[in-house]
């Protein structure tokens, strides 16, 4: 069962809010949580602009990485964009690549091949800059820690500039320049930027210096916003610059590979941050997983209309067959578990599991069960995998704790990718256990749903003008882009009753609709994955049930309304909280 936490809290800036923007006290509170506390800050969170965007020569060694570009433009060098092989790195390498290409230097690109090299600068990325005649290498995404390939490349000659995010450890490569916010000395204000988002700092360095116009670094903001929001990275301050600006391009005027991707991802209207999350970058991801992410790259890159077509259409295909080895995995290893419901971890293993989907069926499996996951498969001579953890928990910690185990790993509190040679696998099943169960507690292992509010129907009611969109509705839309330190709110509401239509949609999805007692409004609703919570509403007795949900838009053919995007539904007599 997962607990119910509500912030009841009425912030004293609420009442500010509400009289200075004239907006109801729930959505004002619901500012007060994001800490504004006045109309000028406000307005500056509604209205991110361009002005918003920090100095670039404010990050350290910023001015050494616009120097060393500038001059492989004077030497007429050869330049090589390196970068990894998730969303993050694909939109980086794509970013950097267009731009540098678009100022005339004599650019190329390289992806390290998931399974031939893995995560990062590899000997064979280096081999390959040093045979090719490369000069200067800009890594993205990657690069903070190739301490030996650093070292190789300066010996052979090859100048190295490295945009990374990922936090430096205490030695750092040898290199021309470190761009990292995170770096020690570093005076950048914003420590949150994903790989991308640096490499567009160096384009906007690099644009200023050479007295450019600032469309020519702009136009890369769709990048970006891609990858910001796949990435995963706090959705606040730049940030949200970048993703807001990013999304109106995308929006208004995309890049031909990036309309061809929306259109296999059949999303109509206006695309949402989610749309970038679960649409666009799963189908960018996809050409890493299952072929190579220089396929993302063309696409990204492309001029013309044929050749981004054509690149969709194999992505597409891709894409379709990690779902089913996705689906079928996931199924395999739930059937696993069954007897493996008392532990605090989980460690499932296959010798004929895909090396590109173990990170997404580890996600899933914390679905189900709530708590620190492994799920690995073979890997050559090694068992390889991905590692995910549960809200609150340090699961690299752990990792480090028993480190002796791995042949190598690396990653960060949530997310971590392991090695390990095949016959201690069952000593690391056992070690993990342990070192979990020590560190772990009870209300850790408890799945929380944060209530932001408690409304009642009438609040969710159309206004007079009759908007298909309650005011609620369109100021909570404001709020957007959503994501991690801006979350999309969850409300709550008590004691009502199923309006008649309770059904099972799809695969297990609760299909609702929901009345107060005696009430006339109803109020449509669906629950992903929610099908057995059915009963709780479907019974002639009128059963009151509590529903905790979040608000989204629903088109039906042709037919534009809100409806209540359940996360969970509990008996009113039991409630949650």
């Amino acid at each position: 069962m997962k607990k119910w936490v509500l912030n009841n809290s009425l912030y004293p800036e609420a009442e500010i809010l509400q009289k200075e923007l004239k907006v109801p006290l729930v959505f004002a509170n619901l500012l007060a949580q994001r800490g504004m506390s006045n109309f000028q800050e406000a307005k500056k969170f509604f209205r991110p602009s361009k002005d918003d965007f920090i100095d670039p020569f404010l990050m350290l060694n910023m001015n050494k990485a616009v120097d060393r570009i500038i001059l492989s433009i004077e030497r007429n060098e050869k330049v090589l964009v390196y970068g990894d092989y998730d969303v993050d790195g694909t939109c980086s390498v794509a970013l950097m690549y267009l731009f540098l290409k678009q100022i005339g230097i004599d650019v190329s690109y390289y992806q390290p091949d998931r399974y031939k090299e893995g995560y990062g600068i590899s000997m064979l990325g280096v081999d390959f800059a040093i045979e090719n005649d490369v000069n200067l290498i800009v890594a993205l995404d990657c690069g903070v820690k190739a301490i030996d390939q650093a070292i190789k490349l300066k010996d052979n000659g090859v100048d190295l500039i490295i945009c990374d995010h990922h936090l430096p450890a205490t030695e750092l490569p040898v290199c021309e320049a470190m761009l990292n916010p995170k770096q020690a000395n570093c005076s950048y204000p914003f420590k949150e930027l994903c790989g991308c988002a640096i490499g567009f700092k160096l384009i906007q360095g690099l644009a200023s210096t050479l007295s450019l116009d600032q469309e020519m670094v702009d136009v890369y903001l769709d990048l970006v916003a891609i990858a910001t929001a796949a990435d995963i990275v706090p959705m606040v301050e730049e940030n949200r610059v970048f993703v807001k600006l990013g999304l109106e391009q995308i929006n208004n005027q995309p890049r031909k590979g990036i309309a061809e991707i929306v259109k296999f991802a059949k999303r109509k209207g206006k695309l949402e941050s989610s749309d970038l999350v679960f649409a666009i970058g799963p189908r960018i991801n996809a050409a890493g997983r299952l072929g190579h992410a220089s396929m993302a790259v063309e696409l990204l890159a492309s001029t013309s209309s044929t050749q981004a077509k054509n690149s969709a259409q194999q992505i597409e295909e891709i894409n379709l067959q990690r779902r089913e080895i996705d689906k079928k995995t996931t199924l395999e290893a739930l059937a696993m578990l069954e007897n493996a419901k008392e532990k605090v971890t989980t460690v499932v293993f296959s010798s004929n599991w895909h090396k590109g989907v173990v990170g997404i069926v580890a996600s899933r499996l914390i679905e189900t069960y709530y708590r620190p996951t492994v799920v690995l498969c073979e890997d050559g001579e090694y068992i390889s995998g991905s590692v995910r953890s549960i809200k609150g928990f340090d699961v690299h910690a752990v990792l480090l704790e028993i480190s002796d185990v791995f042949v190598r790993f690396g990653g960060h509190k949530y997310a971590a990718g392991v090695t390990l040679k095949k016959d201690r696998l069952e000593e690391f099943s056992q070690r993990f256990e342990q070192a979990v169960k020590s560190k772990i507690s009870e209300d850790i292992l408890t799945e929380k749903i944060n209530i932001d509010a408690v409304l009642i129907p009438l609040d969710l009611a159309r206004d007079k003008k009759q908007n298909p969109f309650p005011k609620l509705f369109r100021l909570v839309d404001q709020l957007a882009p959503f994501g991690p330190g801006n979350m999309r709110p969850v409300f709550m509401l008590k004691n009502m009753v199923d309006a008649g239509s309770t059904r099972i949609v799809g695969e297990n999805h609760l299909k609702l609709t929901i009345k107060e007692p005696g009430g006339n409004l109803t109020l449509d609703g669906i629950g992903f994955g929610l099908g057995k919570l059915a009963p709780l509403l479907k019974s002639s007795e009128g059963n009151l049930v509590d529903v905790a949900f979040s608000l989204e838009k629903n088109e039906f053919r042709g037919s534009v309304s809100v409806q209540l995007r359940v996360r969970d539904l509990v008996p009113s007599n039991e409630s949650a909280i």
